[in-house]
């Protein structure tokens, strides 16, 4: 019966080693959570695709990219780039003005690019008014749209990158967006 008893106590000591060691794990992780000068950004699109197989139709993406600020300070004057890739055949539009636009056209809310209107793969966007991320804030450059008529096989990768005076060399989104696929050819016979 004593020898059961010393069986039981070693475990309940192993227990209690293992219960402090995961509450000194705990308590490391709610301190970095606490820490004034934690910076946490990520960065992800949301998307939903109109693929059409017809080559006479064309495929659509509808995107929003999302910077969120998890950290615990403001993320300041952040901006993003939409890369698509080299001579791919896919075209990007979004709701974005110009520098040289009429003032009333540059709403709070709104987005800018910043880089030459003739770029067709780089899609460089600061927000309009809103120089700040705050900790536990989403800033969305919302329902930007990339087209493409799959006259032939096509692949390649939608990417984003997001910047601020935190992040000069910037970080990648999440997940970027990866659209391929194959057209095959039909051979027209006449009978």
């Amino acid at each position: 019966m004593r020898h059961g008893g010393n069986d039981v106590e070693a475990k309940i000591e192993e227990l209690h080693l293992q219960t402090t060691a995961y509450l000194s794990e705990i308590r490391k992780w709610a301190d970095e959570l606490h820490h004034p000068d934690r910076l946490n950004i990520i960065s992800y699109f949301t998307y939903s695709l109109d693929i059409s197989h017809d080559s006479a139709q064309e495929s659509l993406c509808l995107g929003s990219y999302h910077i969120s600020n998890r950290g615990n300070r403001p993320i300041t004057d952040p901006y993003v780039c939409i890369k698509l890739p080299e001579q791919s055949p896919f075209s990007f539009s979004g709701k974005y003005v110009y520098e040289n636009f009429q003032q009333r056209l540059k709403s709070p809310g709104g987005w800018q690019r910043i880089n030459e209107k003739e770029d067709k793969e780089e899609f460089w966007l600061k927000p309009l008014g809103k120089r700040l991320i705050e900790p536990n804030e989403t800033l969305s450059f919302s329902d930007f749209q990339i087209k493409w008529n799959p006259t032939s096989s096509y692949a390649g990768s939608i990417m984003g990158f997001t910047y601020s005076d935190e992040l000069k060399n910037g970080i990648a989104v999440l997940n970027p967006i990866n659209l391929n696929g194959s057209i095959s050819k039909q051979e027209v016979t006449d009978e």
